[in-house]
Parts: C-alpha cells; sequence; structure tokens
C-alpha cells in the first residue's frame, strides 16, 4: 500500500511539472474564415489557442476571449466576433475533457489556476523547443 501512494504521488508531481508541445487546430470547430478569405481570423484563433494551452486564473480566460473577439471584430467581421465569444465562452471550459479546454496544455483536471514561475518557466521553454516566441 504504501508503495502504490509513493506511485500516486510520482506520477502526480510528474504530471504537475509537464506540459504538452503547444498545438493549434486554428478555430476550432468553427470556420477559420470566411468563403472568400479562407483564413481571415485565424490568426485570431492562433493567439487564442496559445493562450488557451497554457492557462491560468479565470479572468485570464476571460481576457483571452476577449482578445479573441476584438482581434475578429477588428479584421471587419464584428458579428462573427459575437458568435464566436459565444461559442468559446460555453465550449471552453477547463472542466470539459476537450482537446480545446482552457490549459489544454496541461493534464486534464487543472481547472483554474495561476501559473507559478516553475510553470512559466516550462511553458517558456516548451515554446522555445518549438520555435515560438511570445
Amino acid at each position: 500500500m504504501k508503495s502504490f501512494l509513493l506511485i500516486v504521488l510520482a506520477l502526480m508531481a510528474h504530471s504537475i511539472s509537464a506540459i504538452a508541445p503547444f498545438t493549434s487546430d486554428g478555430c476550432s470547430m468553427f470556420p477559420d474564415g470566411t468563403f472568400k478569405q479562407g483564413e481571415l481570423w485565424l490568426e485570431c484563433c492562433r493567439r487564442h489557442d496559445l493562450a488557451y494551452w497554457q492557462g491560468g486564473t479565470y479572468q485570464q480566460r476571460i481576457d483571452a476571449d476577449r482578445a479573441l473577439q476584438s482581434c475578429v471584430a477588428a479584421v471587419g467581421e464584428p458579428a462573427v466576433a459575437e458568435l464566436m465569444l459565444a461559442g468559446v465562452r460555453v465550449g471552453g471550459s477547463p472542466y470539459f475533457p476537450t482537446l480545446f479546454r482552457w490549459g489544454y496544455g496541461w493534464p486534464y483536471g487543472r481547472g483554474y489556476q495561476p501559473l507559478n514561475e516553475a510553470e512559466h518557466a516550462l511553458v517558456k521553454a516548451a515554446l522555445a523547443a518549438q520555435g515560438i516566441t511570445i
């Protein structure tokens, strides 16, 4: 029993100290642009994915969602921006076991937590390993 508990604790400690490489699926289950401009707001979605990948607090999620809304509105699609905001507010919860949830770079179950210094370092290292600078 004691060895089982040690293994569980070791696995928990490992999962807390690991973040998956950054991935982006564009605008998830939404078009990346219009029929004429197929990637019109794709970069907005990639930046949003970066924020969702690293996760953090509830307020950081609200800020990321509003940044997505502003970005899509700025490319000339304010109605689409409102629709996207509604979608990410409903579908991006960290409590859904989806590939696009808030904090999806971390193991499932993290929820809303501020990143500590070590986690910030892991995020920077993971991005640097992929040649991504923020």
